[in-house]
C-alpha cells in the first residue's frame, strides 16, 4: 500500500493549484462583486486552461479528454475546488461521462464539441417535487411517429442560462414497473425550450441556477441517449461521479484553503500579547480541521480507487459525499471563528467561502438520504463496507 504520489501527479497537481492561483483566484473579488464572471475573461481562462491540456481532464484520450482515472481526477477537482464554481466551469469544463453513453452519432454532435469547449452541457434532472429522490421526476417524454414529445419543467439546473443543450430526464413509461425513465439530450434552440428564472443563491455568485420549462418539444429519435428505461441507472451513475468529483473532492479543496487561512491568521494575529495560535482553544480548531480534511480525502482515494477498480462504488460515493460536505461545513464555521468579526465581513474570503460552503450538504443528495445509502450498503453488503477484513 503505497501512499505517494508518482512524480506525474505530483507534477500535476502542483500545476493546476499554481493555475488556479494565478489566473483563477484573482478572479474571485470581482465576480462577488458583480454577480458574474465577464464573457472576455470567461474566454481567456478557457483558452489558457485548453492550451495547457487542462480542459475535460476525466474524459478518455480516444474522445479528445485528458485521459485521467478516477484516483487522479480527484486530485486535480481537489486543486479546482480552491476557487469558485463559475471559474471551475469556464476555465476546465463540466463534461459529463454520461455523454460517453451515446452512439457515434451522439458522441459526434454533443459529446465531441464539448471536450472541445465549443458546447456545454447542463443536468436537467431536479424538480420541485423531485429533489433527492431522482425517481420522483413528472417530465413526461411520449413516443410519436417521428420521435418523442417532451413536456414538463426542472429546477436548479445549474449554468442554464450559459449551457446550450441539456442531459433531461423524462418518464417514457408511467406504467411499467418501476416507471421507465429515460434520458434525452435537449438542444435549448429548440421550439418550446424555455428558461425561467435564475434562483438567486446565498453563495456560488456567478454561477446560474435556473428553471426550464418543456412545452411540447419534438425530439428526435436520436436524442435518446443510453436506451428507453436505463435513464434512472445512467442518472444515478452519473450523479455518482460528480458527488464524487464535483462535491467529495472540491469540498476537500475549499476546505484545505480555508485551513491554510486560519493556520496563517493564527501565526500573525496577536492576542493579549501573544499570537493566537498559542491559544488552546485555536489550536483544537486548527488540529479538528488537518484531522478531517485528511480523513475525507483518503476516504475519497479509497472510493476512487472503488471506480477504478471496477468494485461497487455506491455506498463509497455516499460516504465521501457526507464526510467531505460535513468536513468543509465544519472547517468553514471554525474558520469564520478564528477569524472573529473579519470573517462575518464582506469583501474577505472566508465569509465568502462560508456561504459557499452551505450548499455542499444540500445538493446532489442531501447528508441525510446519503446517511440512507451508506446504511443500506451496511445491512445488505455487510462487514465489507467498513472491515478491511472482510
Amino acid at each position: 500500500m503505497d501512499f505517494a504520489l508518482t512524480d506525474e501527479q505530483r507534477m500535476l497537481v502542483h500545476t493546476i493549484r499554481q493555475f488556479v492561483y494565478d489566473e483563477l483566484i484573482p478572479l474571485e473579488d470581482d465576480i462577488e462583486a458583480t454577480g458574474e464572471l465577464a464573457a472576455d475573461r470567461a474566454r481567456a481562462i478557457f483558452e489558457k486552461s485548453r492550451d495547457l491540456g487542462f480542459y475535460a481532464m476525466n474524459i478518455p484520450e480516444e474522445f479528445g479528454g485528458g485521459g485521467l482515472s478516477a484516483v487522479e481526477t480527484m486530485l486535480v477537482e481537489e486543486q479546482f475546488g480552491h476557487c469558485k464554481d463559475i471559474l471551475i466551469r469556464r476555465a476546465f469544463g463540466n463534461v459529463y461521462e454520461v455523454l460517453l453513453e451515446g452512439d457515434s452519432a451522439q458522441k459526434e454532435r454533443w459529446l465531441l464539441p464539448t471536450v472541445r469547449g465549443e458546447r456545454t452541457c447542463s443536468i436537467a434532472i431536479t424538480e420541485p417535487e423531485a429533489g433527492s429522490d431522482a425517481a420522483g421526476i413528472s417530465t413526461r417524454a411520449v413516443r410519436t411517429d417521428e420521435g418523442w414529445t417532451l413536456n414538463g419543467g426542472k429546477y436548479f439546473v445549474s449554468d442554464g442560462i450559459y449551457s446550450d443543450f441539456f442531459v433531461v430526464s423524462a418518464v417514457t413509461d408511467p406504467d411499467a414497473r418501476p416507471r421507465h425513465i429515460s434520458l434525452f439530450l435537449v438542444d435549448k434552440s429548440l421550439p418550446g425550450v424555455r428558461l425561467g428564472q435564475d434562483q438567486k443563491m446565498m453563495g456560488l455568485a456567478g454561477s446560474s441556477h435556473v428553471e426550464l420549462f418543456f412545452d411540447d418539444v419534438h425530439l428526435e429519435p436520436g436524442t435518446l441517449i443510453g436506451g428507453e428505461g436505463n435513464g434512472l441507472r445512467l442518472a444515478l451513475t452519473a450523479l455518482g461521479r460528480v458527488r464524487l468529483a464535483q462535491v467529495g473532492a472540491r469540498a476537500i479543496g475549499k476546505a484545505s484553503r480555508l485551513l491554510g487561512y486560519m493556520a496563517d491568521y493564527a501565526n500573525q494575529r496577536v492576542q493579549f500579547g501573544k499570537n493566537i495560535g498559542q491559544f488552546q482553544m485555536i489550536q483544537e480548531m486548527l488540529a479538528d480541521s488537518a484531522i478531517e480534511i485528511n480523513r475525507s480525502r483518503l476516504l475519497l482515494h479509497r472510493a476512487a480507487y472503488a471506480l477504478d477498480a471496477g468494485e461497487d462504488y455506491r455506498t463509497w460515493i455516499s460516504m465521501v459525499k457526507v464526510d467531505a460536505a460535513e468536513t468543509l461545513g465544519r472547517v468553514a464555521d471554525r474558520a469564520v471563528q478564528v477569524f472573529g468579526g473579519t470573517g462575518y465581513t464582506h469583501g474577505f474570503p472566508v465569509e465568502r467561502m462560508y456561504r459557499d460552503a452551505r450548499i455542499y450538504r444540500i445538493f446532489d443528495g442531501t447528508s441525510e438520504i446519503h446517511r440512507t445509502v451508506v446504511a443500506a450498503g451496511v445491512l445488505k453488503g455487510g462487514a465489507k463496507t467498513w472491515d478491511i477484513g472482510a
